[in-house]
């Protein structure tokens, strides 16, 4: 059976203490998944984030380090912890606390969506789930702590963005959400920088609600060690044309916003650790 793909390391070489996680927009699909999927292909690529690993490319050449997903969302989550699992979709794992997300379908790996039901044709096995976890899941967050430990090492303090895009929210839902776990993944200035850049480049912004951010910036960040860590939710409308699959007239604003944000707060993070050193 073919492997899933490991991820996909731009290596930091420039001057800011940023890293981008992008896990959710991998789409090299195994035939092997896409045959066990009641529905097929159509029902495995909602999960995706379409086109967040091609929208940071302004980031990329401003020289942060990221990881992004190859892997499908569908054959693993790389946002979700190792046991966040829903029992219905694991044959015979132990049946312990499920989280919320687990219950709604979107646990390490997604069981349903509202749109589809159920997903696949079988259970997996708890042996099929480790390989999933060996060759896509754990390779990704070995390799954001090996980029943030560099970022670290060289600057002093790290800023790790995790990159998603949401479908069309409700009315009155912002175009842009960031994420801080309601603060425990970074110090409330980085938060409100990022809420005003947002507006600076035209966009609406809300903080944590309805998305306050996931795994990836829960594990990874260490705020009291200067290792901060923001989610971003972007509506895809703001970026894709009318299908939602391809890219729209807006997509280098986008991309452009983007790039703001990580050049910005990475330089004011840079400052603020250069004052506290001269003190």
């Amino acid at each position: 059976m073919t492997p899933l793909p490991p991820p996909i390391v731009h290596e930091p070489r420039g001057s800011l203490p940023v890293v981008l996680s992008v896990p959710h927009s991998g789409r090299d699909y195994p035939e092997w998944l896409i045959e066990s999927a009641s529905a097929g292909m159509p029902a495995l690529s909602t999960l995706e984030d379409p086109l967040v690993d091609r929208l940071v490319w302004r980031a990329l050449q401003r020289g942060c380090g990221a990881v992004v997903a190859r892997t499908p969302r569908a054959a693993v989550d790389c946002n979700r912890a190792e046991d966040d699992i829903d029992p219905s979709v694991v044959d015979g794992v132990r049946r312990g606390r499920v989280t919320a997300r687990a219950r709604g379908g979107l646990g390490i790996v997604p069981s349903r969506t509202q749109q589809h039901g159920f997903l696949w044709r079988r259970p997996i096995t708890p042996v099929q789930l480790d390989e999933r976890l060996d060759q896509a899941h754990r390779p990704y967050h070995d390799a954001l702590e090996e980029q943030l430990r560099h970022v670290v090492e060289r600057f002093g303090c790290a800023l790790l963005v995790d990159c998603h895009s949401m479908p069309p929210p409700p009315t009155g839902t912002p175009p842009v959400i960031f994420g801080d776990c309601r603060g425990r993944t970074a110090d409330a200035w980085v938060s409100s920088e990022a809420m005003g850049i947002a507006r600076r480049c035209g966009f609406q912004a809300a903080l944590n609600e309805p998305f306050a951010g996931g795994h990836v910036i829960e594990r990874h960040s260490w705020p009291a060690r200067n290792v901060h860590a923001l989610q971003l939710e972007i509506d895809r409308r703001c970026y894709l044309d009318s299908s939602l699959r391809l890219p729209g007239a807006d997509f280098d604003r986008v991309a452009d916003f983007i790039e703001t944000l990580v050049v910005e707060l990475g330089e004011a993070l840079l400052g603020r650790q250069f004052a506290t050193a001269a003190e």
